[in-house]
């Protein structure tokens, strides 16, 4: 089965500094249908005014990926860790027992980022904090994973839970597979582009919500970039 969500259905609300979408339930946007899609429990469309951003705040017991699609990011944390993340590249704050953090756009222009938080398998770890550049032309008509829960996937970002977050650039008419494989669960969103996803429609920042399919095919309609969460 796969379920478009158009992005026009999606929750959200406009703060001036902060214009966000919410593919699930989150902060004042409630749907008892839309709480989560597995492990995966949040998945919000960003967009940030320059010179503006999150204060510090603190979280604990998530995994919070932070996908770049425009501008960048920067992040400093009650660790100490300071990074800036720039478009198409992740970071991965793993929140374990706490941690405070903030985020801003220190850039002249809009940033626009994917964030995902993803419940952990495990709870009680030490909190910590990554960043990794995946240049597009390294992922260019196929899937790369991006972070990882499984031991196997090797020079990615390490999340404590049972998930991968992967993405892929396909030119129009290109096409990529990726096995999600028996009793999981996919959510999919294109950053930017059309595509078809088996066949479905799925348009520019879309959400695809995915189960009982165990391998996808991913056409490129335009022009597109996809990010995918393999959730359990």
């Amino acid at each position: 089965m796969i379920e478009r969500r158009p992005f026009d259905t999606l929750g959200g609300a406009n703060h001036g500094w902060l214009n966000a979408k919410h593919h699930f339930s989150f902060a004042n946007y409630y749907d008892p249908a839309r709480m989560n899609w597995g492990n995966l429990r949040v998945w919000n469309d960003d967009e940030i005014a320059a010179g503006s951003g999150f204060p510090p705040h603190p979280h604990a017991d998530m995994e919070i990926i932070t996908y770049v699609r425009e501008g960048a990011i920067t992040h400093e944390d009650s660790l100490g860790n300071k990074g800036r993340t720039e478009a198409g590249d992740v970071q991965v704050m793993s929140a374990g027992t706490g941690i405070r953090h903030a985020e801003y756009n220190a850039e002249p222009g809009l940033t626009r980022i994917f964030q995902i938080w993803i419940e952990p398998t495990r709870r009680g770890d030490k909190p910590s904090w990554g960043a990794k550049p995946f240049p597009k032309g390294e992922r260019a008509g196929q899937f790369v994973i991006l972070a990882s829960g499984f031991d196997e996937d090797s020079d990615v970002l390490p999340i404590r839970t049972d998930a991968r977050v992967v993405a892929a650039t396909l030119k129009a008419g290109e096409s990529a597979d990726y096995a999600l494989g028996a009793g999981r669960r996919g959510y999919l969103v294109p950053a930017s582009g059309d595509i078809e996803v088996n066949g479905v429609r799925i348009n520019a920042r879309d959400g695809a919500a995915i189960t009982d399919v165990e391998t996808l095919t991913v056409t490129a309609v335009n022009d597109a970039e996809i990010v995918l969460v393999d959730a359990a």
